[in-house]
């Protein structure tokens, strides 16, 4: 199955390209989890952040966490990352941006 790994290795989604309609695996190994955050969760919305959603991540074994949702949208998938304490990872500021075919 292809993945789409962003250029710094911080996140990585599957199936790549992301298909409206089907299952979304993301897994993020970032600055929250090198940082030692205690949980992560999932900020995600679709089209321009429509319709925003926060869901809990699984920790994964190599570290990281990972989290499955469904791409219920017609042009892209928007999300960020944030943890227990309310610290964010939202890449700089321009969020992370895949597009749904």
């Amino acid at each position: 199955m292809m993945h789409e790994q962003f250029d710094d290795h911080r996140v990585a989604v599957e199936p790549a390209p992301v298909r409206s309609g089907g299952k979304v695996s993301i897994h993020y190994h970032g600055l929250l989890s090198n940082s030692g955050a205690d949980a992560i969760y999932l900020h995600y919305g679709y089209d321009g952040w429509r319709d925003p959603r926060t869901v809990p991540m699984q920790r994964t074994a190599d570290g990281g966490f990972s989290a499955e949702i469904s791409a219920t949208a017609d042009r892209e998938l928007n999300f960020c990352f944030k943890d227990s304490a309310n610290n964010w990872d939202n890449n700089s500021g321009w969020n992370w941006r895949c597009e749904i075919v």
